[in-house]
């Protein structure tokens, strides 16, 4: 993947999953359409994704660190 500033719908499902966090490119298409999903911006009828955008939203979506399960009660 190169770095260039803006991510496709696939690019960026692409590189959530790279990151441990697997989606696909309907899931982001589903989240553009009812929400909570990343935030993207629209060039025409495409939808593009920053890295920072992508990982503020993996971070949001992330548990606190846990050193059991039930912790997670």
């Amino acid at each position: 993947m190169t770095d260039k500033p803006y991510l496709t719908r696939a690019e960026a499902a692409e590189y959530i999953t790279s990151m441990g966090a697997q989606t696909s490119k309907n899931t982001l298409q589903k989240f553009a359409t009812v929400g909570g999903g990343p935030v993207y911006r629209r060039f025409g009828n495409k939808a593009l994704y920053t890295r920072a955008d992508l990982d503020a939203w993996i971070a949001e979506k992330m548990s606190a660190p846990m050193r059991s399960t039930s912790a997670a009660a």
